[in-house]
């Protein structure tokens, strides 16, 4: 299964998002992903008290470390690769963490409008 190219939301190359903790559908840093991501791991996040609380409360623990998996935890302030519905169901809860456009991967966008993302924007002036 091929990756997707590696372009953001604006078309342009693809910036890490986090190396420490790695993130990453494929766990290269990047929000890049494929055919085999079908939770579309595509939106670089910074994780938010707020929003970590949030996910646990839908199922979804990102603070408690997963040592068998290689998985940290993470703590308010880390970026992540978040899935784009749950980005979007965040959203809908008033809930979504601040989002970096030039590290998000463009398949988002079939998931999150980038007019909703822009208002969210970490990495823009």
């Amino acid at each position: 299964m091929d990756r997707e190219e590696s372009l953001n939301v604006f078309g342009e190359p693809l910036l890490p998002c986090s190396t420490d903790p790695v993130t990453g559908f494929f766990r290269d840093g990047c929000c890049n992903t494929s055919e085999l991501d079908v939770g579309s791991h595509t939106v670089c996040v910074e994780v938010s008290q707020d929003f970590l609380e949030y996910s646990r409360f839908r199922g979804n623990d990102l603070s408690t470390p997963a040592p068998d998996f290689g998985f940290p935890g993470l703590n308010p302030g880390d970026r992540w690769c978040l899935c784009a519905a749950r980005w979007l169901e965040a959203y809908q809860q008033d809930m979504a963490p601040r989002v970096y456009l030039t590290r998000t991967h463009q398949k988002a966008l079939e998931t999150v409008p980038l007019s909703i993302l822009r208002q969210f924007a970490a990495d823009l002036n």
